[in-house]
């Protein structure tokens, strides 16, 4: 394994090569969006323009795929005010939480909202609130508000010509879609209105406090609140995609491997089991949730320090999840990020699981970089493993994850060792499989 090493390094080093463009892209197209926001706001007072985007900037340097970014577009009232009504999950253990935005009786500072253009009057006499602030009706206010400022913004040089494409604007859908030229590449944004709900969090009280991060990080984290944004005609819901975020900064700060490790299988998942981006399969998302979990499981600073064990980390954690056909969101219990969705697990897991055991084909930037692969890493035992948690939850446990580990790398830690030994006892039956 050791001659491979410097093949795992190169690779990140020219994933690492792009970073900063990708940061000046970002930069370009975000000065472009932001001026766009600016009349956005000097039009309407409702919607405010949110400039701390470093986070977006970062996570963005970090990707080599080219998926949709959230340009959020908080909304001007003060989520103390409004009366939320939880309404529960799309789906059990599927979907994220829904709610709506009540506008209670006689309660000053509200009237900008209960215009026509973004309120809905309740029929019941005796409700709490007088009505709803409607997505649909939000999301059409602000449709429109885009399209005139875009004319403003042309007209007056303030943008220049052919940096904005409105054309999916006219799609009708629960989202707002601009694409943004920034030098040769174009950044397609989405335009999210968000309520921003600083105490109460819904849906995050079960949030798993856990290892892997400095101490008091995650409940810093989480206290902060989250977003709320449009899921249906009617209806908001809960949005985490900026804790996820923080949290994923957190881990740049830490030493070693983590966010290598994140780059090159999202540059691998992009390239080679996406196809370039041509084919449906797996977001940066997913493989930042699956980070997240890694962190968690293999807590120690010293799983990180070396690239190779680094990616095998997160690579564990992944097939487990692609085998048992379930991704838990980092922070909402019970919700499946693999669910709901049109994705072939089957062949996903086919492609990561050819790339744990004969990674090298994939690492090759050129050429120059051809050789003998040595031979697979992994083997029956390690895929009949994978399906344990699917049939009994404390599986989910860093001694389980260590006895993955161990069919590619060892594990000296003599606590980890006795635990990974006690759970082995559990899966002693499966040696079988290989005689």
């Amino acid at each position: 394994m050791a001659g491979q090493v410097p093949l795992w390094h190169h690779y990140v080093q020219a994933i690492r090569s792009r970073e900063a463009s990708r940061v000046q892209d970002f930069q370009r197209a975000e000065d472009t969006l932001l001026t766009l926001l600016e009349h956005v706001h000097a039009l309407d007072a409702r919607f405010l323009v949110d400039y701390s985007h470093h986070l977006e900037a970062f996570q963005f340097a970090l990707r080599s795929s080219e998926g949709p970014l959230d340009m959020q577009v908080p909304l001007r009232v003060d989520a103390d005010t409004l009366q939320i009504e939880e309404l529960g999950a799309s789906e059990p253990g599927a979907g994220p939480l829904l709610c709506r935005l009540g506008i209670p009786r006689e309660v000053p500072g509200l009237e900008p909202w209960m215009a026509e253009d973004v309120f809905s009057a309740s029929s019941e006499c005796d409700a709490k609130c007088c009505g709803y602030i409607v997505p649909s009706k939000v999301l059409g206010v602000l449709k429109d508000l885009l399209v005139a400022a875009m004319v403003h913004c042309k007209h007056h040089g303030l943008i220049a010509p052919g940096s904005l494409s409105a054309a999916s604007l006219q799609e009708e859908q629960l989202q707002l879609s601009l694409l943004v030229s920034s030098g040769w590449r174009k950044i397609r944004f989405n335009i999210v209105p968000v309520l921003r709900r600083k105490c109460g969090v819904p849906g995050l009280e079960g949030a798993r406090f856990t290892p892997g991060f400095p101490e008091g990080t995650l409940r810093r984290i989480v206290s902060h609140g989250v977003d709320l944004v449009p899921t249906s005609a009617q209806h908001w819901r809960v949005c985490t995609s900026y804790l996820l975020t923080r949290l994923l900064g957190e881990l740049g700060a830490l030493r070693g491997h983590r966010l290598d490790s994140l780059s090159l299988l999202d540059r691998v998942n992009h390239e080679r089991w996406r196809d370039g981006g041509r084919e449906p399969g797996l977001t940066f998302d997913h493989l930042k949730t699956v980070l997240l979990w890694a962190c968690s499981l293999f807590p120690a600073p010293e799983d990180w320090t070396e690239l190779q064990g680094a990616v095998y980390r997160v690579l564990v954690v992944l097939l487990c999840c692609l085998a048992s056909r379930t991704l838990p969101h980092f922070l909402q219990a019970g919700r499946d990020l693999l669910q709901g969705g049109s994705l072939d697990l089957g062949t996903i897991y086919q492609h990561v699981e050819g790339f744990a055991r004969q990674p090298e084909a994939a690492l090759r930037i050129h050429a120059t970089h051809l050789g003998r692969s040595p031979p697979p890493r992994t083997g029956h035992r390690v895929r009949a493993l994978l399906q344990l948690p699917a049939s009994d939850p404390a599986y989910w446990a860093t001694a389980y994850f260590d006895v993955l580990l161990d069919k590619i790398f060892t594990v000296q830690d003599k606590d980890r060792v006795a635990a990974m030994q006690r759970i082995f006892w559990k899966t002693k039956s499966l040696d079988s499989m290989d005689s």
